[in-house]
């Protein structure tokens, strides 16, 4: 099985995530995508966010009618900060026909040479790196320096239209009571609404 692994902390899903997981799955031919929500970012580490239950429960409604797309609480029965290489070490554990896909941001390449055991990440999966508008492509150098000659082969990139959203300033327009209409599936918005997350008071509609 082609298995997309799209992690994060979804907090809270958004159209953008659920874009790039479906231009990540048609244009690599994957079988299935499992969004992965962390339990501890190691980039976060101090950073408070959402309950898990609350981020899985967007997730599932976002995800509701895509039988491609699942979620995986792989990182969340963990203990401690949640390392992709654990979390993809453990997949290929589980079953080792899998072929492994690790999405994310084009721009976030020029961090991957400080994540933990990064030529590790590319022994076990092919990256989609995902290149969003008219941005250019991701340089390649850093990374080369810090894994070898792998990077070649175990990097592929994928184009989608520019989608310009963020968690952060989604939970920043509902702490202040502004309109997310659009950004977020129908089915999340009501359940934010409805919870009362990020910030809302009582009298928040």
């Amino acid at each position: 099985m082609r298995l997309g692994i799209f992690g994060g902390t979804f907090d809270p899903i958004h159209l953008g995530h659920l874009a790039l997981a479906e231009q990540c799955r048609d244009q690599q031919s994957l079988d299935e995508i499992w969004f992965v929500p962390a339990a501890q970012p190691p980039h976060k580490l101090g950073t408070t966010i959402s309950a898990a239950k609350a981020r899985c429960e967007m997730l599932e409604f976002a995800i509701a009618g895509n039988s491609a797309f699942r979620i995986s609480s792989i990182e969340l029965d963990r203990q401690g900060p949640s390392y992709t290489v654990t979390t993809l070490e453990q997949l290929k554990t589980e079953d080792d026909s899998r072929e492994l896909f690790l999405l994310m941001g084009a721009d976030s390449l020029q961090y991957f040479p400080s994540w933990r055991s990064p030529q590790r990440i590319l022994e076990l999966a092919t990256i989609v790196a995902v290149n969003r508008g008219d941005r250019p492509l991701p340089d390649l150098s850093e990374m080369r320096l810090a894994c070898g000659e792998i990077v070649e082969t175990r990097v592929v990139t994928v184009t989608m239209p520019g989608i310009d959203l963020s968690a952060t300033d989604i939970r920043q327009r509902v702490a202040s009571k502004r309109s997310i209409r659009y950004f977020v599936p129908r089915s999340v918005e009501a359940y934010i609404q409805e919870h009362r997350l990020y910030g809302q008071s009582e009298n928040s509609v």
